[in-house]
């Protein structure tokens, strides 16, 4: 029997790959990395509002850590890699939700804990759960804890919350004429708004008090506070009959949580119907509130076990946050990832290299 050996060809004769096939193999590894890496490790955002000064800034960059808390698997497969909800610079979707995955997390390092500052989709909006608007607040109050707000300060299960170093309020002053905006930036105050007698500011403790003391034109420095009977502009939290409660003064109101019970009287009802409905896997057609009982699928419950955990957010900008007062509970299937540290911060009211704030340059976010 005779055998023919076959050899390898040489690489001389093997067919080499053209610049654009180099160039595609190229861009497609890096996205399918960056894709992976985005996922599962670590992914960049930016603060775009103030709700959590001065803890962090408009114009931090930061990378939020997706193994702390583990990553969830995607529920929307079908959109464009690297995007979140629309094609960059356009109004198109990025996304369709066609198809539909159960979603799942991976094991993390830790679950959520008190203070620890939360990336996470905002509840209240229509998009799948992995879509939704990217939100950041620091966790005040974790599954179990009953949060209570009194005179601004927050308490947990009756003792005094942590504060955070950097939290500030509004606080107010008289002044009958108009202050240059640079005065404002010179003395680390971001925001300000003119009112009839004078000036609101947004500041924490120390920056307020050092600016009254420093001008002599700064007259009967207060801070804000909606008194226990003064409903705020915007309603909080649950929609409560006979409830004033405000940004100030709010709860009690516990957290609920994975295998917690509560009975489904009154004014539980009232608390936690919302997030019964909405977050809790059941179609929101089928959860009804009849003869003031709650109904699931036609059926009376008594009781209600949640089946997955939730987490009080609020921004450290105190008075100027939409945050869990005032649209609830966050499910853990919304939560993302743990801010870690900012990587670049750009000060978009000053120009070319004076745009960047070096010293917060790769600090860690506490």
């Amino acid at each position: 029997m005779a055998f023919k050996f076959f050899k390898k060809k040489s690489k001389e004769e093997q067919k080499k790959k053209g610049p654009v096939r180099e160039w595609v193999d190229a861009i497609t590894f890096a996205v399918v990395a960056a894709t992976l890496i985005r996922w599962a490790f670590m992914e960049a955002f930016t603060i775009p509002t103030s709700s959590m000064e001065n803890s962090l800034l408009v114009g931090d960059f930061l990378f939020v850590s997706k193994v702390s808390y583990g990553p969830r698997t995607p529920k929307t497969p079908l959109q464009v890699p690297l995007t979140h909800q629309k094609i960059w610079g356009t109004e198109i979707p990025s996304y369709s939700d066609a198809i539909q995955l159960p979603q799942f997390r991976l094991p993390g390092f830790s679950d959520v804990e008190r203070n620890d500052v939360v990336v996470f989709n905002y509840p209240r909006e229509d998009h799948p759960v992995d879509l939704k608007t990217h939100y950041i607040k620091r966790c005040v109050a974790i599954p179990g804890d009953v949060l209570e707000i009194r005179k601004n300060q927050v308490y947990v299960n009756g003792e005094p919350g942590e504060n955070p170093e950097k939290m500030q309020f509004q606080y107010t002053f008289q002044h009958d004429q108009v202050i240059r905006e640079r005065v404002f930036q010179d003395n680390g105050i971001s925001e300000y708004q003119k009112h009839r007698a004078g000036y609101f500011i947004w500041a924490t403790q120390e920056v307020a008090q050092n600016f009254a003391n420093k001008y002599d034109f700064v007259r009967n420095l207060t801070k804000t506070e909606m008194g226990v009977n003064l409903f705020n502009d915007n309603t909080p939290f649950p929609q409560m009959p006979g409830v004033d409660w405000n940004r100030d003064n709010y709860g009690p109101l516990k957290v609920p949580g994975e295998d917690l019970t509560f009975e489904m009287d009154s004014a539980n009802l009232t608390r936690y119907y919302s997030t019964i409905r909405d977050y809790e896997g059941h179609d929101p057609n089928a959860v009804k509130i009849v003869n003031n009982q709650l109904e699931i699928n036609g059926e009376i419950v008594p009781s209600y076990t949640f089946k997955q955990n939730y987490y009080f957010m609020m921004g450290d900008n105190r008075h100027n946050s939409l945050d869990s007062r005032y649209w609830g509970f966050v499910p853990a299937d919304h939560v993302v990832g743990e801010a870690a540290f900012i990587w670049l911060s750009l000060d978009a009211k000053k120009s070319f290299l004076s745009k960047v704030r070096w010293s917060r340059i790769f600090n860690g976010i506490d």
